[in-house]
């Protein structure tokens, strides 16, 4: 019945009507194109517009018909976030990290910083800076020693992902401070069992600093992690071969180290760049003028003014 209507039409308007159909046609076809576009960059701009915090997967864009909802959930994250901003003290919302790399940056040990035989017995890195051009840092904490639940709930409040590094002897009395932060997705990483400086013992002793904590970790918080750091910074080629026979891959160190009242810096500029990893202590009152709260506020008040993202460590390795 088509045909015979189609051609009826045809020779109703003859050859002038069918490139008329056609030329509609084709616009119909153009309007159609020009919709699929349209929609697909609206999607992909709401896909911009929610980077995932604390390490989290992006959120999607859903169909049309749910766009309000999907929006009206992001306007609820940002409220939440500008609320904890207020909440415990910061000048700026922090910056939300963009969603971790699919293809993960090569880490290498930094010029200069490595040891005899580094690429030859393929050994831990040490490194100070993640290669990337995004203004992100990474946040560090070592040893464990205060355990203020005050920061472990400003944390999970605005969502700030961060590393720790744990030295036995300090967590020792209280395990489950650190599970806890765990549940919250931040990793926990080893920094020795004692503390101590280890280019001053032998390969043996370092071998017993290093997988002693790495037995330590696995039974208490489930597993040996593949990330360590030496404590103060202080390695040699020992400390590098011990680590890598306890199962270490990486042995990042800090290119920044904040404190409660100041900042300080291993480059001359005295300044952030991306990447960068950024060392702080669990420290409280008897030790610093002020608490890991107001640490933390000197930290995000800098980075967030700057322009950075605290992303999370682990992503990138």
């Amino acid at each position: 019945m088509r045909v015979v209507v189609q051609n009826d039409i045809n020779r109703a308007y003859g050859k002038r009507g069918t490139r008329r159909r056609r030329a509609g046609v084709r616009g119909a076809l153009a309007a159609l194109a020009l919709a699929a576009v349209v929609s697909g960059c609206t999607q992909s701009g709401a896909d911009r517009a929610a980077p995932p915090a604390h390490g989290a997967q992006p959120l999607h864009a859903p169909p049309a018909r749910a766009l309000d909802s999907y929006a009206s959930r992001l306007r609820a994250a940002y409220a939440a976030r500008v609320a904890a901003a207020k909440r415990w003290g910061l000048a700026k919302v922090p910056l939300q990290a963009p969603p971790a790399p699919a293809h993960k940056p090569e880490i290498t040990a930094r010029k200069g910083f490595e040891v005899d035989d580094q690429e030859e017995l393929n050994l831990p890195p040490v490194f100070t800076t993640i290669p990337t051009k995004q203004k992100i840092v990474f946040l560090t904490i070592d040893d464990g020693e205060n355990k203020d639940p005050a920061f472990l709930r400003m944390m999970s409040d605005l969502k700030i992902p961060y590393t720790a590094f744990l030295s036995n002897y300090l967590v020792k009395d209280d395990y489950g401070y650190f599970k806890r932060m765990q549940a919250e997705g931040h990793t926990l990483n080893n920094h020795t069992l004692t503390h101590p400086y280890l280019p001053g013992l032998s390969y043996a002793e370092q071998k017993r600093e290093i997988c002693g904590m790495q037995d330590i970790m696995k039974k208490q918080f489930g597993k040996a992690p593949t990330v360590f750091r030496p404590p103060y910074g202080n390695y040699n080629h020992d400390t590098l071969v011990a680590a890598k026979s306890c199962g270490i891959k990486y042995a990042p160190i800090w290119d920044e180290e904040v404190y409660v009242d100041h900042w300080e810096y291993r480059e001359d500029d005295r300044d952030l760049h991306p990447g960068d990893i950024v060392l702080t202590h669990f420290r409280g009152r008897a030790d610093w003028k002020g608490t890991m709260v107001d640490d933390m506020r000197r930290f995000l008040g800098k980075v967030t003014a700057e322009g950075y993202a605290v992303a999370r460590l682990e992503d990138y390795l």
